[in-house]
Formats: C-alpha cells, sequence, structure tokens
C-alpha cells in the first residue's frame, strides 16, 4: 500500500545504523539493506596529544578512482552551494572531512567515523563514495530528491555526474546535521537504539509499551524516527543542490513537482523542510510548493 511504513524491519535496520552509525545510501530499499554494510564505522572517541586543530578536506581516492571522482566534484561545485560547502569545511577551524571511495558499495554512499574533542565538538567525519556512485536511484520513499532524477537521465536530461554530485550533498548533509547534534545525544541514541529494538521484537510490537515510550522520549524519538530524520536532512541538502544546479533548465519544474508528490505521499511530516527550499529561489520556483 502506498505510503505505509514497514516498522519491524525498519527497526531493526535502525539498530544498524545506530550501533555503526551512519546510514548507507543505496539504490535498494532501506528494509533490504543486509546487516553489517549500513555505514561506516563509528570513532566517537576523544582526540589524541597532539592532533590538528585546524580543519580541512582530505581526499583519499585511488588513482582508478580519480577521473571519475574528479568528475563528480567538478559537477558538485558547479553550484553556488555546492563551493560554499567545501569551502567551509576546506578552510573549517576544526572539522577534518576525510572524502574517499568504497568499492564494496558501488552505487551507494556512507558518512560516519565520527569523532569529538574533549568540548564535544565533531573533529572527524568521513565520506566514502561508492565507485559507481554515478549510477543506481534510492528507493523514493526516503529519497525523493535522489529518487525524482531518474526519469530525467532516461531522457538524457541530465548525466550520471549530476547524480553523483547530488549523492555528494546528501552526504554533505549528514555531516552538517551530525556537527550540529550534541555528542551526549549521539552516544545515548547508540546506547538506546539496541535496547528498545530488543523490547519491541519481544513485545509483540507494541510501540505503546511504556518502556518503549521512555526510551523514545530520552533519545528524541524512536529509531525509525530518528533515522529518518537523519535521511531527510540529507534529502534537503540535496534539494539546495539541485535548486542551484537545474535553476535556469526548462524541466526544473517538473523536477521540484515530481519531489513535491513524493514528500507528499511519503514524507508529509517533514513537508516544510523541502518546501522553504523550493521557495527560496523566488519566482523561478513558483511551480512548486504553491
Amino acid at each position: 500500500m502506498k505510503g505505509t511504513r514497514r516498522f519491524s524491519p525498519l527497526l531493526l535496520l535502525a539498530s544498524f545504523f545506530w550501533l555503526a552509525p551512519s546510514p548507507r545510501l543505496d539504490a535498494r530499499p532501506p528494509a533490504n539493506l543486509p546487516a553489517g554494510e549500513a555505514s561506516l564505522p563509528a570513532r566517537t572517541t576523544s582526540p589524541e596529544p597532539g592532533a590538528p586543530e585546524s580543519g580541512s578536506i582530505r581526499e583519499v581516492i585511488e588513482d582508478r578512482y580519480k577521473s571519475r571522482y574528479q568528475a563528480w566534484k567538478k559537477e558538485f561545485l558547479s553550484t553556488d552551494i555546492g563551493r560554499a560547502q567545501w569551502e567551509m569545511y576546506a578552510h573549517h577551524p576544526r572539522l577534518v572531512l576525510t572524502i574517499t571511495i568504497a568499492a564494496n558499495n558501488p552505487n551507494g554512499a556512507a558518512t560516519g567515523k565520527y569523532k569529538w574533542n574533549h568540548d564535544g565538538e565533531l573533529i572527524e567525519a568521513t565520506i566514502a563514495l561508492g565507485s559507481q556512485v554515478d549510477q543506481g536511484y534510492p528507493s523514493s520513499v526516503y529519497y525523493p530528491v535522489m529518487n525524482a532524477l531518474e526519469p530525467f537521465e532516461s531522457k538524457q536530461l541530465i548525466g550520471g555526474s549530476v547524480l553523483a554530485a547530488t549523492k555528494i550533498a546528501h552526504e554533505f548533509g549528514h555531516v552538517m546535521k551530525i556537527a550540529g547534534t550534541p555528542e551526549s545525544l549521539y552516544r545515548l541514541q547508540v546506547q538506546l537504539v539496541p535496547v528498545y529494538n530488543k523490547i519491541f521484537l519481544s513485545n509483540g510490537y507494541n510501540t505503546s509499551d511504556p518502556r518503549l515510550e521512555e526510551l523514545a522520549l530520552k533519545m528524541g524519538g524512536n529509531p525509525v524516527q530518528i533515522w529518518e530524520d537523519r535521511e531527510y536532512w540529507g534529502e534537503a541538502n540535496a534539494m539546495l543542490f539541485l535548486r542551484d544546479r537545474v535553476a535556469k533548465e526548462r524541466f526544473h519544474c517538473k523536477l521540484f513537482n515530481k519531489i513535491k508528490r513524493t514528500v507528499e505521499e511519503y514524507a508529509k511530516g517533514y513537508e516544510e523542510r523541502f518546501a522553504e527550499i523550493a521557495k527560496s529561489q523566488g519566482a523561478s520556483y513558483s511551480c512548486s510548493w504553491r
């Protein structure tokens, strides 16, 4: 049935994300992801003495991937928002952002290996792009922005580099979300999500269980809600990138209206997040979110 979420598989999935936090971006629906592939390992320890005090972007790319990576990066940097976000991390006062290629997740991407300093500030994160991240479209349910690109590529209105750059923007959104999340809350969620899932699986999938309600209150939501919020922040940043990238394209109204329909169907509670981005370009986006 359209718009229906499968709660129990996603709770199990969320436990994989939060035990090794950072969701994997993949062309398959989230419930189909196998355990252990969902993310990069977390690094939540404080830095060693003498660790660098200034941030940067470190591009750790094998020679065999450098040509395609440069094409994806060029596409991302072709927009004002892409350049602004890249410069923000290239000259960040603390955060070192590593970008690499992961051959074991060819069409996807993941963000993780987070590390905080003693003041609770995020100082390290890693984005791992798939070796073929310019191919493969995620499910429309949780990825309304990236999924919306598929018919436009099939009509040769955009190329694979646009898809890759949109996935990069999605991962940048994850970094920004985690950078704004207190380390204490992040650690608490990592600790409590498996507890929540264990109770959920043993109580007959009863989300009204007082124990689960208490855990959700402490964590800021149940595991699915936490995961959804993170993914939709990634998609919001992907939409910012596309807002700039397709501003002068004749099909921009069709693209944004497709995103709008998907958000209304599957992510109604997050609609305002996307609507504000659609409206931020003024008259040129009057075709969307009227």
